[in-house]
């Protein structure tokens, strides 16, 4: 059985606690979530505008409970590039803040409380769903791509299951959000806790708020999940000054944390009697593929681990043969009943069957040293991990060019370099760029070439770029 149609066993358990302190029971949770499901048909097509709250949570547990699917958003999203998504996709509901700006969409509202509303659309779109579909979640921050990954209701029980089996988690564990729900990760901390009973401490407050310090003493958070840049914030925060004594886990996802990062947390952990656990994930996995279990994170610095339970992982070479030899670089390879059907970026695409057949070819290069333990050692498709969004370098030239711009993207994490060649406004272009992906202004850095380097063919040279 899903966790999310077995969840009310928990009755009177404490499931999530407000930002404002409300507190909410597996029992009122699971009745808000009733409450809007009623208004679901099996297969209707949901868009849920997403803030870390009550209500939206409720709305997401609701809509799977209804076996109606379910697409997350977060509720920062360019309102030009939302309109877009919905006229493409033509949901037959809008799962929206109150406090959010008008959509220039026509629809009723069918269910209102004091935060949300459910939205009926006027598209009235029977849509042809595959009956394992659950989730759509985007897989490029908000560029406003109409790519999105199809999750399965297996996908997502089967990666709750293993993430719960390998950090123990129990009803005693309190999370606290870190991250928008909308994104993977956290969506992961949110289901994974609710299989076992946890309760969750749902917060808008970022690291750099006082609130944020406020909650997470005032309500006895045990654990913590952060992106790379997260933990750069703790680093330049002093954590380890920090008076936490409920905090006990530390985990790590969302990009590769520099090495020197992990070891300074490894030390800081270890010194405070917490665990510091480094995993690895994508959208395309449901959320998490491997861990580094706490006691090998010395002995282990900079590994990406091993496969969570249920998993396996292998290397490919160029001709898609098993690497059989230790210490040989090749694309990781994973294997599990948490790789998702494939990808939708039309209404069409939500018929589609299961087209990765459990096999996911990550795109990412890696090394197995001869513990079996696995290191990144580069990427092979166009994408960067900003501040924990995976940021597709191709969208964002789109998003220039349909503005004129002559532009090359390249760069490392955290560090995307837009390459331009004749006269551009660089505030304009920077304010433009950062509001459209949602990104700080921090993570760009703009050169000016005479030309952009191209083959006979005409596609760019990004390896001449420098």
């Amino acid at each position: 059985m899903n966790y999310y149609d077995d969840i009310d066993k928990y009755k009177d358990k404490l499931a999530i606690i407000t930002s404002s302190g409300k507190k909410i029971t597996y029992q009122k949770l699971i009745q808000k979530a009733d409450e809007i499901g009623k208004f679901l048909e099996n297969r209707d097509l949901v868009f849920a505008i997403c803030q870390n709250s009550f209500e939206s949570v409720a709305g997401y547990i609701g809509a799977l409970r209804a076996k109606a699917v379910i697409c997350l958003i977060h509720n920062t999203i360019d309102q030009d590039l939302l309109i877009t998504l919905v006229n493409q996709y033509q949901p037959n509901f809008i799962f929206r803040p109150n406090s959010s700006k008008p959509l220039k969409i026509d629809g009723d509202v069918t269910f209102s409380d004091s935060a949300y509303s459910l939205v009926k659309t006027q598209f009235n779109k029977h849509h042809k769903i595959d009956s394992n579909l659950a989730l759509l979640l985007t897989t490029s921050g908000s560029t406003g791509s109409q790519k999105f990954v199809r999750q399965s209701y297996e996908n997502i029980n089967s990666n709750a299951e293993s993430i719960a089996q390998y950090l123990e988690i129990s009803p005693k564990d309190r999370p606290i959000a870190t991250m928008p729900m909308s994104y993977t990760f956290m969506l992961s901390i949110i289901n994974s806790h609710f299989l076992c009973g946890a309760s969750i401490i749902m917060t808008d407050s970022t690291l750099m708020e006082k609130k944020f310090w406020t909650q997470i003493k005032k309500y006895k958070a045990t654990t913590f999940g952060g992106v790379p840049y997260i933990y750069e914030m703790l680093k330049k925060l002093r954590f380890e000054r920090m008076d936490l004594p409920d905090l006990r886990v530390l985990t790590q996802a969302g990009g590769k944390l520099n090495k020197e990062i992990i070891a300074e947390f490894n030390q800081i952990c270890r010194s405070k009697n917490m665990k510091f656990i480094v995993m690895y994930g994508q959208t395309e996995a449901t959320a998490r593929m491997s861990y580094l279990p706490w006691e090998f994170a010395e002995k282990k610095l900079g590994s990406m681990g091993i496969a969570i339970p249920g998993g396996q992982f292998w290397l490919e070479d160029l001709n898609n043969q098993k690497i059989e030899q230790n210490n040989v670089s090749g694309e990781l390879v994973y294997k599990g009943k948490n790789v998702t059907l494939g990808y939708a970026q039309c209404i069409a695409d939500l018929s589609k069957g299961d087209e990765n057949k459990g096999i996911l070819h990550t795109g990412d290069m890696a090394k197995r040293d001869d513990d079996g333990f696995f290191y990144i050692t580069g990427r092979m498709k166009r994408f960067l991990k900003m501040y924990g969004k995976r940021v597709n370098l191709d969208e964002v030239e789109q998003l220039l060019k349909t503005k004129g711009y002559n532009c090359a993207c390249a760069g490392t994490d955290d560090n995307l370099v837009i390459y331009f060649t004749g006269n551009v406004d660089k505030t304009k272009v920077l304010k433009y760029i950062s509001t459209k992906i949602g990104i700080n202004l921090a993570g760009f850095k703009m050169k000016f070439i005479d030309n952009i380097p191209r083959n006979d063919s005409g596609k760019v040279l990004y390896s001449e770029l420098n």
